[in-house]
């Protein structure tokens, strides 16, 4: 085996990439790059009627977004080709027959009735369910013919009798199964379709992996593998099993309650750095409790020893406010680039100069680039369109006839603002002077100016809206705001 470190990312193409596949894929990444070792990207494709080329693509598209596609595999090649398992019939065939030679594997002819009846008679009994043996000690030459004649046969592997497998999982510690609980499992349907446990340790021997980092569901399998290896005389990698991510309610993460699929998340607008700090943090801490991580930082913090054993919550909001604070970090020209294609789909266009304008008014506000549009709106469209109901606001004591009076006090004011001098401060003071001359509260001017300027219930103050915005444009809304009063 390699003394590098190597370790594996290996989805199945049977859907769209999954945030817990990037979560195993981002740890994984981040252990190979901490120790100096190799991410391995592999597909386990030998669900032949579920996988699809599309959801191959899809997963290396997106783990390539998030920078954590790894240096050797699918996508790159390298020297334990082909790295597709449905490429790999040949190699699993000559390490079927190397057992089959040696007697750690045997063909079983029973069917599946006869299991059916066995395992009905094991449950009158209250005995768990396990396969008997039957076919255990048949005549190895004899068996051979009988499928050389056509006779239907699995394969399965010789499990020793009560035995305990013992590994040290680097998360969790010690872990014990005893061979009674497994017998003697398939490991092949025939010499040309080998199973999950089966090629999942041939794979990872041939490829020299040393490290498998996985989700904890598979902790049931590994002894399987762990005997695979042991028939093999291969020396064993080691195991590392990472918490499920949860819902809310502590659910297995399901897209009845969640998206999970990347490709939602960045469509929505959340920027991969964002998505990798968050994941980084679905699971795993430092002792300091810090939250905010580059893929840099993350590398160099990383540690098995800080995994946790329980399940993660995805945490929406945690993830929304990641996300916002990755957005406000950005320079306004990133930004723009980022929300231009978001704009455009909804048919808002704004040059250049005139978004670095509008832009810093949301800046602080956007936690997601899909949100681009409805916090922009306003300032690229020409003509907004809003009813008059929306001047109304119970909580400031403002109706119609309050907004009315607003704006025909405000017009005269605003309009004696020489056009030098229209910026913020300048309004503010007018404004300001305004409310204490009518004697009445600032939101009985400034709510029904806003609701004017912006056509929105929620929007950036008067006085900067009214700034980006400029005199004639402002004049031109407060009047059309005032005809529709």
């Amino acid at each position: 085996m390699s003394k590098n470190i190597r370790v594996r990312n290996v989805p199945s193409p049977t859907g769209l990439l999954h945030i817990g596949t990037v979560r195993t894929a981002l740890y994984n990444y981040l252990f190979a790059q901490k120790n100096g070792g190799t991410l391995i990207y592999r597909s386990e494709d030998t669900d032949r009627e579920r996988s699809k080329k599309e959801y191959e693509e899809n997963i290396i598209s997106g783990l390539t977004k998030l920078g954590i596609l790894g240096t050797e595999g699918v996508h790159a090649g390298g020297e334990f080709t082909p790295y597709r398992q449905s490429e790999r019939a040949e190699i699993y065939r000559e390490q079927l027959e190397k057992l089959l030679e040696s007697g750690d594997a045997y063909y079983c002819f029973c069917t599946k009735e006869e299991l059916d009846q066995e395992r009905e008679e094991q449950q009158k009994q209250k005995l768990p369910p396990r396969y008997s043996g039957k076919c255990r000690n048949l005549d190895a030459e004899e068996a051979k013919q009988r499928v050389a004649n056509g006779e239907k046969a699995v394969i399965r592997l010789k499990v020793p009798e009560n035995r305990e497998i013992i590994f040290n999982d680097l998360v969790r510690g010690e872990n014990k199964t005893n061979t009674k609980e497994l017998a003697d499992f398939v490991i092949a349907k025939n010499l040309n379709q080998s199973l999950y446990n089966f090629t999942v340790a041939v794979d990872d021997h041939l490829m020299e992996i040393t490290h498998v980092i996985r989700g904890e569901d598979h902790i049931p399998n590994t002894p399987k593998q762990i005997l695979v290896y042991e028939a093999f005389g291969w020396d064993l990698p080691k195991f590392a099993h990472l918490p499920l991510i949860l819902n809310q309610d502590k659910s297995k993460l399901s897209k009845r309650k969640n998206k999970v699929s990347v490709d939602d998340y960045l469509d929505e607008g959340y920027l991969p750095e964002a998505l990798i700090n968050f994941l980084a943090l679905l699971g795993w801490n430092t002792s300091d409790e810090k939250e905010i991580f580059s893929l840099e930082e993350l590398v160099e913090a990383f540690s098995l020893e800080r995994v946790h054993k329980g399940g993660a919550v995805f945490d929406l909001e945690k993830l929304n406010w990641l996300n916002g604070y990755y957005l406000r970090n950005l320079e306004v020209d990133e930004l723009i680039e980022k929300i231009t294609p978001y704009l455009e789909k909804v048919g808002l266009k704004a040059d250049k100069a005139e978004l670095r304008k509008y832009v810093p008014l949301v800046h602080e506000r956007i936690k997601l680039l899909s949100e681009a549009p409805d916090l922009l709106r306003f300032m690229l469209v020409d003509e907004l369109d809003y009813q008059a109901e929306l001047f109304l606001h119970k909580k400031m004591k403002v109706d119609l006839e309050v907004a009315k009076m607003a704006i025909e006090n405000s017009l005269p004011e605003l309009e004696a603002i020489d056009h030098s001098e229209w910026n913020q401060a300048n309004l503010e003071e007018v404004l300001i002077a305004l409310v204490k001359k009518i004697e009445v509260k600032n939101g009985h001017v400034l709510w029904p100016l806003r609701v004017a300027l912006t056509g929105e219930q929620f929007s950036p103050g008067v006085f900067e809206v009214a700034e980006v915005l400029g005199k004639e444009t402002s004049l031109e809304r407060i009047k059309k705001g005032l005809e529709k009063l």
